[in-house]
């Protein structure tokens, strides 16, 4: 079930269960995940993309191995707040995730969310740009589900 709102998700995702948020790229996924209070994002992995087919089965072992009742998906917003090609493909992505993995799916405007990553990272973190290539897209993913998870409360 595609929500038309991150409040939503209260009312369709079970009590105890985990919200995981999907930083979508064309090449990974990152992962992040809350809490069962909903309080704090965790990043978790970044998965590498192969085929569809394959990507879902191995986020489905995510979702069953760590609880997860409810998916939010970044949604790559254009800085004039269009939306492009971009969204059209997460929305279709989630689409596909719906069909298959039957959670309910909430949308957050990611705009910036991997360049104020990126900032984090460089400016308190210190860390390289190789390192930060190995971890920045599921902190983005743990950016964007700690908003969803702030506008909640």
């Amino acid at each position: 079930m595609i929500l038309e709102s991150p409040r939503a998700l209260r009312d369709h995702v079970p009590g105890g269960r985990r919200l995981m948020g999907i930083d979508p790229g064309g090449k990974t996924w990152g992962l992040a995940l809350s809490d069962v209070s909903w309080m704090l994002a965790t990043p978790l992995t970044t998965l590498k993309r192969t085929r569809y087919g394959r990507d879902v089965e191995r986020l489905a072992d995510l979702v069953a191995e760590h609880g997860v009742g409810g998916l939010v998906l970044g949604l790559p917003v254009e800085m004039d707040g269009r939306e492009g090609r971009r969204c059209q493909s997460v929305r279709d992505l989630a689409a596909n995730l719906d069909r298959d993995l039957g959670l309910p799916i909430a949308f957050w405007d990611e705009r910036l969310s991997t360049s104020a990553v990126e900032r984090i990272l460089i400016g308190e973190a210190d860390l390289s740009r190789g390192k930060r290539a190995k971890v920045v897209d599921r902190a983005a993913a743990a950016y964007i589900l700690q908003g969803v998870l702030d506008s909640l409360r």
